[in-house]
């Protein structure tokens, strides 16, 4: 028998529902944002991730889906949707012809050769957006306050922002300096990886979960104390905004989003979610101000945010959330022989295109068994078609919960529907 490949899973069913359903939500609050859908391809030339401001995130140099096509083209599946986005902004030169701030959303699935875990997969979907053209901490403020009220909207419970600041380019230069002069004489204490940070991104050993526990982590220097009165202000206003959301935050100066295209604000938003153990982290993201012109473009600021949908969805099962799930269906169509099915697949696709939920009969059973079937499906109405049906153009239609049956011409069901269904 074969499998799905290793770190990848199955929707179906009710989790199908479930997804379809937060997808909805996340749609309805992206156009109460005023924000576009962009949709990027799965595969992108390697060189937009090999670079620069990725090449020193384990995501780049480890967990990459990288290949030759039929024309020997480098290729990687793309491991996050930042990029994509921004070489879609690039490329389609809207920050010549487009509205400012050019403000985008995307959902879709990534790919990252990682240790499968809970929460965690080589094949994943990762909702994000990305606002381009504005320097105003205003932005940054209504970036977080999405996911906060994506999360509030589900019936999360507990939700936090995490917030610090690693200033601009010269902020971010001092703090680099002063990382590198205080960790140079603990190296022996760090492990591998965080050894080779120190050479590439000291940053990102602020990050490592191995060595988190180590006093020269708790006690390494704090990235507020190297900002320059810009950042400082920047900053300011941001925490300003943000409790004029009501959006409670806290400030945690280990939090450095270690990519080297971060500048200034930068997040990330959790849930006291039962469960998730003290790793209740659901997206992050923040400011990028260097990005768009390290990827060839002209200088242009830019925030955003990512969540994976599996993490979120998982959260949503351990919370008990409700959904509204459609968990019925409106008719079902039983036609009583193969000389009626004609008919009955015209009555279907006329309710079908004026609203209503139907499914129908494809397996020939007899009555007492269709209208077993029409019970598992939550029917609310049953539509029998025979040969006098047919011919008469009167049908039979049954009240599946009261067991009510009326006789209705075929040009008045939809309106006999849409009265019953209301009431």
């Amino acid at each position: 028998m074969i499998q799905k490949p290793k770190g990848t899973y199955d929707i179906y069913g009710e989790d199908g529902k479930k997804l379809l359903y937060v997808r909805e939500l996340i749609e309805g609050l992206m156009e109460k944002y005023n924000y576009e859908y962009f949709e990027t391809p799965i595969f992108e030339s390697s060189n937009l991730f090999h670079r620069g401001a990725f090449e020193t995130t384990d995501i780049v140099t480890k967990e990459t889906y990288d290949f030759k096509d039929r024309g020997d083209r480098d290729l990687t599946l793309r491991p996050e949707g930042t990029a994509s986005i921004v070489r879609s902004y690039i490329e389609n030169k809207m920050y010549g012809n487009h509205t400012v701030p050019t403000k985008a959303w995307y959902m879709g699935p990534m790919f990252r050769y990682e240790r499968p875990q809970s929460g965690r997969f080589r094949q994943f979907t990762q909702f994000g957006v990305e606002a381009f053209g504005s320097e105003d901490p205003l932005l940054d403020a209504e970036i977080i306050s999405i996911p906060v009220n994506l999360y509030k909207l589900l019936g999360l419970k507990g939700i936090k922002v995490n917030i610090n600041t690693l200033g601009d380019n010269e902020s971010r230069n001092n703090y680099r300096n002063a990382l590198i002069e205080y960790f140079r004489p603990h190296l022996d204490e760090l492990c591998e990886d965080c050894k080779e940070r120190f050479k590439k991104n000291p940053l990102r050993i602020l990050d490592c979960k191995v060595d988190s526990d180590l006093d020269i982590m708790k006690n390494a220097p704090r990235t507020i104390d190297y900002l320059t009165d810009y950042s400082k202000e920047h900053f300011e206003k941001v925490k300003e905004y943000l409790k004029s959301m009501n959006i409670d935050y806290e400030i945690n100066t280990n939090l450095v989003r270690g990519l080297d295209y971060y500048t200034h604000t930068v997040f990330e938003v959790e849930a006291s979610v039962e469960g998730f153990g003290s790793q209740n982290v659901l997206c992050g993201g923040g400011r990028y101000d260097n990005l768009v012109e390290t990827l060839d473009g002209p200088k242009t600021s830019g925030v955003g945010f990512a969540m994976g949908m599996e993490r979120l969805m998982t959260a949503l099962q351990y919370e008990n959330v409700e959904m509204p799930l459609i968990k019925n269906i409106d008719c079902y169509v039983i036609s009583m022989s193969e000389n009626e099915k004609d008919f009955a697949i015209h009555i279907t696709n006329d309710l079908r295109l004026n609203g209503f939920i139907v499914d129908m009969d494809y397996c020939n059973r007899n009555l007492k068994n269709n209208f077993k079937n029409a019970d598992k499906l939550n029917t609310k109405f049953i539509i029998i078609i025979g040969e006098e049906e047919k011919k008469s153009g009167i049908l039979t239609i049954k009240n599946n919960q009261t067991k009510e049956e009326y006789k209705i011409n075929h040009d008045d069901v939809i309106d006999f529907l849409d009265e019953k269904i209301v009431e």
